[in-house]
């Protein structure tokens, strides 16, 4: 069996901001009662979100080309691409992409920057 994601993080210089942004955006709540290497996070400023009982492992892709810019991305599923677009906007963040369908147009993507800069994607059904 191959290695699966098993953990992301988002760090930046307001870490308080970004668990807002993230909670609006996503629903995400994270508890910022469990300890983390001060290497990683200030002491009470990082927060673990808890996955769902019927979560799955992550899947990957890697690809690029000579006119691609290397980074390291992940996409949260939503139902509309277009509307979680929209909603990190209006919550602060930047459009970056999309929404864009693929080839098949059976998934459409978009990117975002959140408030401090991190690129993150969304994908969901067309």
């Amino acid at each position: 069996m191959p290695n699966t994601v098993v953990h992301f993080e988002i760090i930046g210089r307001d870490p308080a901001a970004l668990r807002r942004f993230y909670a609006d955006l996503f629903g995400w709540h994270a508890d910022t009662d469990s300890p983390v290497a001060p290497e990683i996070s200030d002491a009470g400023d990082y927060g673990f979100l808890t996955p769902a009982a019927d979560a799955h492992p992550v899947a990957g892709g890697i690809g690029g080309g000579p006119a691609f810019r290397p980074h390291a991305l992940f996409y949260v599923g939503v139902d509309d691409v277009a509307a979680a677009l929209d909603e990190a906007e209006r919550l602060g963040g930047s459009r970056v992409l999309g929404p864009a369908e693929n080839p098949s147009g059976a998934l459409v993507v978009g990117q975002f920057t959140d408030p401090e800069g991190n690129l993150i994607g969304v994908a969901g059904p067309r």
